[in-house]
């Protein structure tokens, strides 16, 4: 499953998927964390977005993301922000890569994020977009052209261009940016401040593992982190093989100031809420 599927579960009223009493006020309890918490909102489709916006605040939460322009009031009028924005005609799949696609989004990108930073959203989505067998240096390339003009106009606007590593290997076959030393190497070559990676943990661990080493070695080029359990991209907690209080430490000693966002998908959705709490104290450094 990814981003773009529906959640099929469906019939379940929101009422359903109450925060256990215990954890009303837990945004009070958590310990200061030099990074902010934030949650995908594509793993909760099936909530209405201003019950989510309730919901996710009560539990320490500050922005839900992956909006569209259309969405951004509704969490900002409930006191949370949107870390990351994206729109309708973003897609993994078609992206910077193939040079038959920057006109189209060359064109598109300037207003979303004129929009973003007017509503002060920090940071815009981007994609490699899969190989079609174009080479990892053809793509690197032709990413760092069709980037240009719009890493140019993140400079002025004084927002993020961040692109999103994610996995070939089981959700996303032949995507391109799959490894984090190729997103390294984008990023050094386009050489801006405003354009750096989307780490998520869940899609490199699958792709190459040793997390806390990468982070430590990359932090430079990382703007953004996701979270999600190994294997399965479900809950965070002791039925996957990484331990995140760890890999949240490392986060932190690299001295990392932006969001880490919960993108794992609940089991259960009667207690997603419970479970969406559970990963927040897990992802909280004491």
């Amino acid at each position: 499953m990814n981003r773009r599927d529906a959640i099929t579960t469906a019939g379940l009223a929101a009422g359903s998927l109450l925060i256990p009493k215990n954890q009303q006020a837990m945004s009070d309890k958590l310990p200061k964390t030099p990074f902010k918490h934030s949650v995908c909102r594509w793993c909760f489709n099936d909530i209405p977005l201003e019950t989510l916006a309730s919901k996710v605040k009560a539990i320490g939460i500050e922005s839900i993301e992956l909006l569209t322009p259309n969405e951004w009031s509704t969490v900002y009028n409930a006191g949370l922000t949107c870390a990351l924005a994206t729109a309708d005609f973003i897609s993994l799949t078609e992206g910077f890569n193939n040079p038959n696609n920057h006109k189209r989004l060359q064109g598109l990108y300037p207003e979303l994020m004129e929009s973003a930073a007017n509503q002060g959203i920090p940071q815009v989505i981007c994609f490699s977009g899969n190989r079609y067998q174009i080479s990892d240096q053809e793509g690197l390339e032709n990413c760092a052209i069709g980037l240009a003009p719009l890493v140019k106009k993140a400079e002025n606007l004084g927002i993020m261009l961040t692109m999103e590593l994610l996995n070939s290997k089981v959700n996303h076959p032949d995507y391109q940016c799959d490894h984090t030393p190729w997103g390294v190497k984008l990023v050094e070559k386009i050489g801006s401040p405003n354009f750096k990676l989307l780490y998520d943990i869940y899609h490199m661990q699958i792709m190459e593992g040793d997390v806390i080493a990468t982070i430590g070695k990359h932090a430079d080029a990382i703007s953004h982190y996701h979270t999600a359990g190994v294997p399965g991209r479900h809950e965070i907690d002791e039925s996957q093989e990484l331990y995140y209080p760890a890999i949240m430490k490392a986060i932190a000693d690299t001295g990392f100031t932006g969001y880490v966002a919960q993108e794992f998908i609940p089991r259960d959705r009667t207690t997603a809420f419970r479970s969406l709490a559970d990963a927040i104290r897990r992802c909280s450094i004491s």
